[in-house]
């Protein structure tokens, strides 16, 4: 393994987590959304990295009060739960160590007219959409592009 390099059991367990992430989310009627960016997306995360996912959902408080509806994930322990503007950080650090950051926020995240330009630079820097039914964060990376 080159330094740097993730480990293959690190590899699997940040893409189970995304799997798992993805499956639930397709069956919650209420999500508008799931993206995940940073180095996952990008194809480029280190031993250190984080898996970074946003999640647009209808009611971003349901979500992050007491940790809300992302507990039934159980991605592990919530260590932090901090408001970024619009979006809420819901951070989880699994039992291996993992930490997830869940940044949850309204649909008017991936407003498009005009772009927000804080949400312009976390599509930039790696997006990759696992859930979109409406179509809103395609046209969001569109329109960043």
């Amino acid at each position: 393994m080159k330094a740097g390099e993730v480990s293959g059991g690190r590899e699997a367990e940040m893409r189970g987590v995304v799997d798992r992430v993805t499956r639930w989310a397709v069956r919650r009627a209420d999500v508008v959304g799931l993206l995940l960016v940073g180095s996952c997306a990008r194809g480029s995360a280190r031993p250190d990295s984080d898996v970074d996912l946003v999640l647009l959902v209808e009611e971003p408080d349901l979500y992050t009060a007491d940790g809300g509806c992302v507990r039934e994930l159980d991605l592990g322990e919530v260590v932090r739960v901090r408001a970024w503007g619009p979006v809420t950080e819901v951070r989880h650090v699994t039992g291996s160590g993992l930490e997830v950051e869940l940044g949850v926020t309204s649909a008017d995240w991936a407003r498009t007219d005009p772009v927000d330009a804080g949400t312009c630079r976390v599509v930039t820097d790696g997006a990759r959409v696992l859930h979109d039914p409406c179509g809103v964060l395609a046209a969001l990376i569109r329109a960043c592009a």
